[in-house]
Formats: C-alpha cells, structure tokens, sequence
C-alpha cells in the first residue's frame, strides 16, 4: 500500500453547465493506493474549489468539493482481460496509472445539474427580474386584463 498526497491543476471542463472547477485550479488528491490481486486499487478523496452560479437567482456559487473516489484499475494481462469489457475498468501502462477518468467520473458525477446558492432559494421575480431577496416584502406588479386596459385610463383621472 502507498498513500499519495499531490496537489495537481484541474483539467480542462470539469464540470458541468452551471458549475465546475476553473481550469488550473489547485486539486487536492489523498489517495491510497493498494495492490490487489487484479491490479492497484485507489482509493480517496479529491478536494477543490467550486466555481459557478445559482440555478434560480444566478447569484455566484464559491464553494469547496470534496469528492470520494474508489476505482480499480487492472494489471496488463490479468483476468479482468477475459471478464470485462475493455472501458468497464481501468488498465495499467506498465506502472502507470491514469487518474484523470477517474478523477473526473468522480467530480462530475458528484456535482449537481441545477446548483443552488442556499436550499430555500426564491429565485427571481418572473416580471422584473430581481432577486426576491433584495425585494420589498409583499412585492407584486399588477397584472391589467388587456381587454379592461381601456377602461383603467378612466380611474387615473378621478383620482386626481
């Protein structure tokens, strides 16, 4: 068994639409690498920053990820040759090992599609467009039925 601890910069689009990790950010791998009879087992986690906007009220998203991963990846000739399809698990090149689909089917697969800044997030307001947070309470924006349109022109003068 080894332990490996490396701070490495995020590939290129990794994420997803609405969020991800910026491309040379600092990524943080604690990983255990183990020897198995098939092949070296890792396992750990990767921890980086989160970069991306609020799916309702497109307020930006700065967090921290930290994100599990556990993938075997087989020795050259082993059995998994003859039991597994070629991409269902990772191979070896002589000793190395190539984390990066592992790395990203984990970061990706962990991110949401639709980011929230905070879970009880109104969002926007449908006719203005501002965030119902920096809205006054009981906000409203009245809704005239085109057809009366007419008839409320004849209110604003006996008002004054």
């Amino acid at each position: 068994m080894r332990a490996l601890n490396r701070v490495v910069p995020a590939p290129e689009d990794l994420g997803v639409e609405m969020i991800g990790v910026p491309q040379g950010a600092d990524l943080s791998l604690d990983l255990r690498l183990q020897s198995v009879s098939e092949g070296v087992l890792v396992t750990g986690t990767i921890s980086g920053p989160l970069v991306g906007e609020c799916g309702r009220c497109l307020t930006a998203i700065n967090e921290e990820l930290a994100v599990p991963v556990q993938e075997l990846f087989a020795y050259e000739n082993s059995t998994t040759d003859e039991t597994t399809d070629e991409d269902e698990v990772g191979r070896m090149q002589g000793d190395l090992i190539d984390l990066e689909p592992a790395l990203r089917d984990a970061v990706v697969l962990a991110l949401p599609v639709n980011p929230l800044c905070r879970e009880d997030c109104p969002g926007l307001c449908p006719e203005c467009g501002v965030r119902w947070d920096e809205l006054p309470k009981g906000h409203t924006h009245e809704q005239v039925d085109p057809r009366w349109a007419a008839l409320s022109k004849l209110t604003e003068n006996t008002e004054e």
